[in-house]
């Protein structure tokens, strides 16, 4: 099977290079930054989204644990890919530049949050959940805080999650399928969306799983291909990108010219922008606080995500959940260390008024087009930002689906149902979850990653305190988790409702101090410490935790004999 794998992505790069060499004679076509169908993206983005559908054809989960947790059969090495390319959304592939060209240095808040996020994982629960041996996060809840109702409520909250890093994805779809086929947005979530449904009911977790592997590799090259290009063009240090960008923000900053000139005729050169570099200057509008509070609130969201936590399952053993952590880090960090650089060209690039307003979301495709960059490569970086839209989709409606089938209609509603039953389940839920993230994403909220970072503030303050606490203190019991989640739940339905009213234009007591205070991205900074206050507070007036439980924390999880 790894042979097959290997060869369907050998045929992939292969008609790849051959696109590249065979057809200069579209590179003219790269100037547009908008317009109608793009032919060789277009193939290259069909080609992309057959050999997902293969490999995960050909990897389809036959049974509950192949579903749910790939059979426990994939190694360290191709867990951390799986985990980097779950992890990459379009928040990592898109977001992150977006916001970053919007706002400067203060965006750094979200790279800094999300990888501090994983080295929590690393240290304190990478190798414990997987010891505790269940498949998903609300089956380690509900058996450690030895709660059926805790387990339900943990499965809505994980549904809920799953749900809102969903929409933030879709988005991202449906401006690549926009810029690729010349449609509109509306059409493009609801086609993206489709094909992407279509693929996770076939392969289940160990299809995503094995397809995750080869998302990694399609969406690092097609990330760290345009940095080569755009820093040797423009005459910044190539051989390492990432370091060569420096000199860009330089250039933001100063106001410098250069005598080099976009794809569109303009010269390449800023105004002064020294608040660029300065991430909570005021003329940003942002503050410390709130840069501090979102790098909290990611972090700690990361650590409580579901179907990053579910990744820890698909090892064969509870040693290599660590070390799948360690792999993914190290693939997440090159991403994540040339994210800035696509935001730092696109200021350069797109400084010229008549250039006008882009959309901050695909700045990283347009600032490769403004570069000059042969369009084949373009097309292949927008296939590169849908592989990594849909590796973490297929990864969050498995664990949503797995989150009602085997946490609430099997756990709690149908202990009898067979293997069978609970994979027609987990497939009717991910079609009713699909279909309801493609009605939300469709009313464009927020950006890329302020969506997906209303999942980590969530996560943050539900799920993570009862992981932490779970594993690290057995004197937290039933009624100490049931007060922390009611906790965390109570802020994030304060911060959804005065978001959403805002939205539509609805004046509330108090929106300024919430909007502020409570931030749906980064409501977790007091949320979360309060939810952890409350589990104590509550478990040392409540009867202690249950002998086995406790004696099967220090034996099985903490290796204390």
């Amino acid at each position: 099977m790894k042979r097959i794998t290997f060869r369907a992505l050998s045929v992939f790069i292969f008609l790849s290079a051959i696109l590249l060499v065979a057809i200069p004679a579209f590179a003219a076509s790269g100037a547009a930054l908008e317009g109608g169908f793009k032919t060789i993206p277009a193939i290259i983005l069909l080609a992309t989204i057959l050999l997902f559908i293969v490999v995960g054809f050909m990897n389809k989960a036959e049974g509950t644990e192949g579903y749910y947790a790939a059979g426990r059969s994939i190694s360290r090495v191709g867990s951390g890919a799986a985990i980097a390319s779950n992890w990459m959304s379009a928040a990592s592939f898109l977001g992150m530049a977006g916001i970053m060209y919007g706002s400067g240095y203060h965006g750094l808040s979200y790279v800094v949050g999300w990888t501090g996020g994983y080295c929590l994982l690393l240290l304190l629960m990478a190798s414990q959940i997987r010891r505790f041996g269940k498949y998903t996060a609300t089956d380690f809840i509900g058996d450690r805080y030895y709660s059926s109702g805790l387990r339900v409520f943990t499965a809505l909250i994980a549904i809920f999650i799953s749900f809102c890093y969903c929409v933030g994805q879709f988005g991202g779809i449906g401006l690549m399928f926009k810029w690729i086929m010349g449609m509109n947005y509306s059409t493009s979530v609801i086609v993206g969306g489709t094909v992407v449904l279509g693929y996770v009911i076939i392969s289940g977790m160990l299809g995503v799983t094995k397809n995750q592997i080869v998302q990694y590799i399609i969406l690092i090259t097609a990330f760290l291909i345009p940095a080569f290009i755009l820093t040797f063009k423009f005459d910044y240090f190539w051989l390492i990108p990432e370091l060569g960008y420096g000199r860009v923000v330089s250039d933001i900053v100063a106001g410098n010219a250069t005598p080099f000139v976009t794809s569109l005729g303009h010269a390449v050169q800023t105004v002064p922008q020294p608040e660029y570099a300065m991430p909570w200057d005021p003329a940003t509008g942002k503050t410390f606080f709130q840069w501090m509070a979102t790098c909290f609130a990611l972090m700690i969201g990361t650590a409580g995500l579901p179907h990053v936590i579910q990744k820890f399952y698909v090892v064969p053993k509870p040693s290599d959940a660590r070390w799948s952590v360690t792999w993914g880090l190290f693939f997440i960090c090159l991403l994540y260390w040339t994210a800035p650089l696509y935001a730092a060209f696109g200021r350069i690039l797109s400084a010229n008024p008549e250039v006008g307003k882009l959309a901050s979301d695909a700045i990283v495709v347009y600032t490769a087009q403004l570069g000059n960059v042969n369009p084949v490569i373009v097309g292949f970086l927008a296939a590169g930002a849908v592989s990594a839209a849909f590796s973490t989709v297929s990864g969050l409606l498995v664990a949503g689906s797995s989150a009602f089938s085997n946490d609430i209609y099997y756990r709690v509603f149908n202990p009898e149902a067979s293997g069978k039953s609970q994979i027609l389940a987990a497939r009717l839920a991910t079609i009713a979850m699909a279909i309801g993230v493609m009605v939300v994403a469709l009313l464009k909220l927020a950006l890329v990653a302020q969506l997906v970072a209303l999942a980590f503030s969530i996560a943050g303050c539900t799920i993570f305190p009862l992981f932490l606490m779970g594993i690290w203190w057995s004197r937290s019991n039933r009624e100490g988790a049931w007060a922390s989640i009611i906790v965390g739940a109570g802020f994030t339905a304060i911060a959804l409702v005065y978001f959403i009213c805002g939205k539509f234009g609805v004046a509330l007591p108090g929106a300024a101090f919430v909007g502020y205070w409570l931030n749906p991205w980064y409501f977790a900074w007091i949320a979360a410490p309060l939810a952890i206050v409350a589990n104590i507070v509550v478990s040392l007036a409540t009867p202690d935790t249950p002998e086995e439980i406790r004696k099967h924390l220090a034996a099985e999880v903490h290796g204390v004999r």
